[in-house]
């Protein structure tokens, strides 16, 4: 079951959107210190937030930069503000997605299994095996040899794609529209900051030149 933590403070639509959200088959949390609520993101370790922007003490423009310091989770800012700059601010501090109040339920929804799916490509199956190695879509880690590395989010996907297309050259723009949507807002060195990361994680357990990279064309295994 996805976890997914809502960060309001209107208690009347706290309440709404964890009934909304449980009566769908996802359980969720919330937070009511909001002091604390970094911390709390770290110990619950939500698959999906939906973070308002007007917050005591603080914004969610704030915690989603935060965030973006150590987790790529998807980020749903739901909120009463809909001005083109809260909405450009947003996608520009990490969000992937932003919803305007009052919202309309079943595109809240779909906007969530779309952006879970995404995240965490499970598909029919729950492990992919290549060589020597097996890609761990459910728990995010990747096999090899007996020993086990932890992904991220987007490290996760990459491997994700990379495996469903295994022998092919992936293109660099086809890896980032996969990864992002949207091209207009990502910078090109966010995608080899993120294979270097990889590669040095599979170095750490003996796996290298694993990703291999094909000059002007993309990534391939």
């Amino acid at each position: 079951m996805r976890k997914i933590m809502i960060i309001e403070d209107d208690p009347v639509i706290r309440t709404e959107l964890k009934n909304i959200l449980c009566g769908n088959g996802y359980d969720a949390i919330s937070v009511s210190d909001f002091s604390e609520t970094i911390s709390e993101v770290k110990k619950q370790a939500p698959h999906l937030i939906l973070l308002d922007i007007n917050l005591p003490g603080t914004d969610g423009f704030s915690l989603c930069s935060e965030i973006r310091t150590f987790s790529d989770i998807p980020i749903v800012f739901v909120t009463s503000r809909n001005t083109d700059m809260d909405e450009l601010n947003s996608i520009m501090l990490g969000g992937d997605a932003y919803i305007t109040k009052p919202y309309n339920t079943p595109i809240l929804l779909a906007k969530i299994a779309s952006l879970l799916k995404r995240a965490y490509p499970t598909g029919n199956q729950e492990v992919l095996p290549y060589q020597n190695t097996s890609l761990h879509l459910e728990n995010s880690w990747l096999e090899f040899n007996g020993q086990q590395v932890d992904l991220t989010k987007n490290e996760l996907k990459i491997l994700y794609y990379l495996y469903k297309n295994a022998g092919k050259i992936c293109p660099r723009n086809d890896l980032i529209d996969f990864l992002w949507d949207n091209q207009l807002y990502v910078d090109d060195n966010a995608l080899s900051v993120n294979v270097n990361r990889i590669r040095d994680k599979l170095a750490s357990i003996g796996l290298r030149d694993f990703i291999k990279t094909r000059h002007r064309q993309g990534y391939f295994i």
